[in-house]
């Protein structure tokens, strides 16, 4: 031990950080850091790490697992077929599979250059509130786009137009640290093109979105409410700058407004929904919440297209397959962190806290008893993120609300895993939009009520961003 407080000693020095800071000191490890999942964590990191049951699911329950992941990983197929569980794929859709957006389980990226598709990328649509659709936005949170829907989808079954194209350009962005060091960052401009349904609303809003992660997503679930709505009372109450706000959305089952805390926009309030929503915009497929297929009334096509399940009435995604794909989603385990008591992570861990990126990440938790599987009960938890939203500047906004989200609003997304996205996923594409080419360049788009930790780190020597990534790449 004496030895290494005399290394870290030397290197909080050299990387500039004295005994007088007001930041924590970090010397060592937090007992059970490692394990960020709780008794949920699993220990590998290779392409498999985000695909793996939670470590302390019983043999017995992970037959579920397994088939729920099988419905998550296998295409679905056009209707009608004789595969009866899993068709009615369209008419209008995004992808013909979950696992085509979340890639391994990890994370999507915005189309290639050259790509036919978005894929793993797709893009919300909505109009400007307007009076008469009040009750409208208080279900779907916006007003879509009359024509095209709330969700653009670019490909499509046979004897079905396509909604159309997308592709991704970007600008040039060049931001200075205080040592010189210049970083290229890149400014995305969405393209529409092909319209396969005449022209949209000329106040149409736009916002890319790539799939995030499914680790952990159980354990989210079950951080109690009051903890969320505590985190921000006390943003508010220390009036520093960040000032996090929970969103209100609509709970399809409940029939009621509830807090949200999952998607981009913490535009969905449980699992559940969030898969519901997935499977009708993004595969155009029905369910029970959801018995009507993505279609306006300007795409005649869609409306007359067979229904998948072999039958008329029933959900293409029956309650037992969308129970399986749930129980999957809620026990995708989160992989142990590495190296968290090396000097450098915890030199990095120092000036993270330095920087204040834990006002709006917030590292712990302690998951509620009565969580929707036992497995994640009673759970002590660092997902990084305390799911409000903030406002992160003109730089990141996409100008378009979603419930209580305004157009530059973003909800602070988990970092667990978030080192493990290039053996995983085969990239190291970040931000909502994946506009972030690797974690610096996230940290560097990073503005309204995160300027200020921006602007700390803007201020970093070389070693000491080196020591930031070798934190963020712990996780």
């Amino acid at each position: 031990m004496p030895s290494l407080l005399l290394r870290l000693s030397a290197l909080f020095l050299a990387l500039g950080l004295s005994a007088c800071d007001d930041a924590p000191r970090f010397t060592q490890a937090e007992p059970g850091e490692a394990r960020s999942g709780g008794s949920t964590t699993v220990r590998k990191t290779d392409q498999n790490a985000f695909s793996l049951p939670s470590a302390n699911l019983p043999p017995s329950r992970r037959v579920d697992f397994s088939v729920g992941n099988s419905f998550f990983r296998n295409p679905w197929v056009i209707a009608p077929s004789t595969t009866t569980a899993r068709d009615g794929l369209g008419p209008l859709f995004n992808t013909n599979a979950c696992q085509n957006c979340h890639i391994k389980d990890g994370r999507g990226h915005p189309p290639a250059p050259d790509a036919s598709n978005a894929v793993s990328m797709l893009v919300r649509l909505s109009i400007p509130d307007a009076p008469g659709y009040a009750k409208v936005i208080e279900r779907l949170g916006v007003v879509p786009e009359p024509v095209y829907g709330g969700q653009f989808q670019d490909m499509a079954i046979p004897g079905v137009v396509p909604e159309g194209k997308v592709r991704v350009d970007y600008t040039p962005v060049t931001v200075r640290f205080k040592d010189g060091t210049e970083v290229e960052l890149r400014q995305p401009s969405l393209n529409i093109t092909q319209l396969g349904y005449g022209p949209m609303h000329p106040d149409t809003r736009f916002s890319a979105r790539v799939a995030p992660p499914m680790i952990g997503l159980g354990l989210l679930e079950a951080i109690p409410e009051e903890a969320i709505l505590a985190n921000a009372r006390a943003q508010a109450k220390d009036n520093n700058g960040i000032a996090g706000r929970p969103n209100q959305v609509w709970d399809d089952a409940e029939q009621k407004t509830v807090l949200g805390r999952f998607g981009w926009k913490a535009g969905q309030p449980n699992l559940n929904q969030q898969n519901v929503h997935a499977f009708s915009g993004d595969m155009g497929l029905t369910t029970r919440l959801r018995p009507f297929d993505d279609c306006t009334d300007a795409q005649t096509a869609c409306k007359q297209a067979p229904n998948g399940n072999g039958q008329d009435g029933e959900p293409e995604v029956s309650d037992n397959i969308l129970r399986l794909v749930l129980f999957y989603s809620r026990n995708l385990a989160v992989p142990a962190r590495r190296d968290v008591g090396a000097p450098e992570v915890l030199a990095g861990k120092n000036l993270f806290f330095q920087a204040g990126c834990q006002s709006c990440h917030t590292p712990q938790y302690t998951t509620a008893a009565n969580a929707a599987e036992p497995e994640l009960a009673n759970q002590v938890i660092r997902p990084y993120s305390d799911l409000l939203l903030h406002d992160m500047g003109d730089g990141l906004a996409d100008n378009r609300s979603e419930f209580k989200a305004g157009g530059r609003d973003w909800r602070t997304p988990p970092l667990w895993g978030i080192g493990l996205t290039q053996a995983v996923s085969g990239h190291t594409q970040f931000l909502h939009d994946g506009r972030a080419r690797n974690l610096l360049e996230a940290v560097l788009w990073h503005g309204g009520e995160a300027k200020a930790a921006q602007q700390q780190v803007l201020s970093f020597n070389a070693e000491q961003r080196a020591a930031l990534l070798a934190f963020l790449n712990s996780l």
